[in-house]
C-alpha cells in the first residue's frame, strides 16, 4: 500500500511515515516507480511507534524496544521513566522553594546532585542486564541524593562513571537469566526499594535481626552447602556474580569509588561491616560458605 493509506491507517503524518521510514524502523519495498510499498507488517509497525512516541520515548529506545523480544527493553525503559519521573517530582519541590525566596546556591547544588544521580543511573541500568541492572540501579542512586562538595567527591565521581563506560560484559547463561528474571523480573522500583530497606534496617539493627531470624539463618547456610543450592539458579547467578565482581574491578575500584563519592554510602558500608562482624561471631562457619571475611 502507498504511503497515503499508512496515514489513513495509522493516523501518523506523511513527514513522519517518512522519518521513521528512513531511520530503517520501517523498510517498505521500492516499486520501479519510485514510490513505496508497504505492508501489514509495516502498518503494525508503525502503529507501534505512534504509541512508543506519544510517551515521550526517543527514537534510540523505541528501536531497541522493537528489536527485542523479551521485554526487557520495555522493563528498561519504564525503570528510566519511573526514575525520571522521581526527579522531576524533586525539580519541582526545588523550583517551588526557590519561587519562595530560597538561596539559588542551595538550590544549584541539590540540581547538580540530581545530574551525578541521573548520570551514574542510566550507565548503572546500561552496565548490567535484566533484573540484576535494575537491582543494582536502585540500590545505589539511593546513596547519590547528596552534593559533590569535595575534590575526592568530584575525583570518585569521574572514576565510577568511567568505570561503569568501560564495564566488561556481564553474562550470565541464558536458562540462568531465564529462571532470575521470572522470580523477580517484575519488580519495579518501588519494590526494590522496600527489599533495600529491609536490608538496611537488619543492617542497623543486626542484634534483633539475629534474634528474630535465627532458625532461618541456620537452615539458609546449610542449604549454602548443599549441591541442590549449587545446581540451582540462584548459586549458578551468585557463582557467576562473584567471578565477575573479582575479574572486572567491581570490588577494588567500583566499590570504594562509590564509598569516596558518597558519604551515606560509606556510612551503609561501615555499618555492614560491623553487622557482617557480629553475623560471623554468631555463625563463624559462615565465613568458609560465604568466602568472606570481616
Amino acid at each position: 500500500m502507498f504511503r497515503s493509506e499508512v496515514c489513513r491507517r495509522t493516523g501518523l503524518t506523511k513527514k513522519a511515515v517518512e522519518y521513521y521510514t528512513q531511520k530503517g524502523l520501517v523498510v517498505p519495498a521500492l516499486l520501479g516507480n519510485g514510490y513505496r510499498d508497504y505492508k501489514e507488517e509495516d502498518v503494525e509497525i508503525l502503529r507501534r511507534i505512534g504509541v512508543l512516541r506519544k510517551f515521550g520515548i526517543g527514537m534510540e529506545e523505541i528501536g531497541e524496544i522493537l528489536r527485542d523480544g523479551s521485554g526487557e527493553a520495555f522493563r528498561k525503559a519504564a525503570l528510566y521513566r519511573e526514575i525520571e519521573s522521581r526527579r522531576n517530582g524533586r525539580k519541582d519541590v526545588l523550583f517551588r522553594e526557590l519561587c519562595e525566596g530560597r538561596d539559588f546556591s542551595e538550590i544549584e547544588e541539590e540540581l547538580r546532585a540530581l545530574e551525578v544521580e541521573e548520570a551514574v543511573g542510566e550507565r548503572l541500568i546500561d552496565a548490567f542486564p535484566g533484573y540484576y541492572g535494575r537491582v543494582v540501579c536502585v540500590h545505589f542512586l539511593s546513596f547519590l541524593d547528596e552534593p559533590v562538595r569535595t575534590e575526592e567527591q568530584r575525583e570518585a565521581y569521574e572514576t565510577v562513571l568511567e568505570f561503569l563506560d568501560n564495564m566488561p560484559a556481564f553474562e550470565v547463561p541464558e536458562d540462568v537469566e531465564d529462571v532470575m528474571e521470572d522470580v523477580i523480573g517484575e519488580m519495579g522500583a518501588e519494590q526494590v526499594e522496600k527489599m533495600f530497606d529491609a536490608v538496611k534496617r537488619s543492617v542497623e539493627e543486626p542484634e534483633d535481626f539475629l534474634a528474630e531470624n535465627g532458625e532461618t539463618i541456620a537452615w539458609y547456610l546449610a542449604y549454602r552447602q548443599s549441591e541442590e543450592y549449587r545446581e540451582s539458579a540462584a548459586g549458578k547467578w551468585m557463582a557467576c556474580m562473584r567471578q565477575f565482581q573479582e575479574a572486572s574491578g567491581y570490588t577494588e575500584v567500583f566499590l570504594p569509588a562509590m564509598r569516596r563519592l558518597s558519604p551515606s554510602y560509606e556510612e551503609y558500608c561501615r555499618r555492614m561491616e560491623e553487622a557482617n562482624q557480629r553475623f560471623l561471631e554468631r555463625y563463624p562457619e559462615a565465613e568458609a560458605i560465604f568466602g568472606v571475611s570481616s
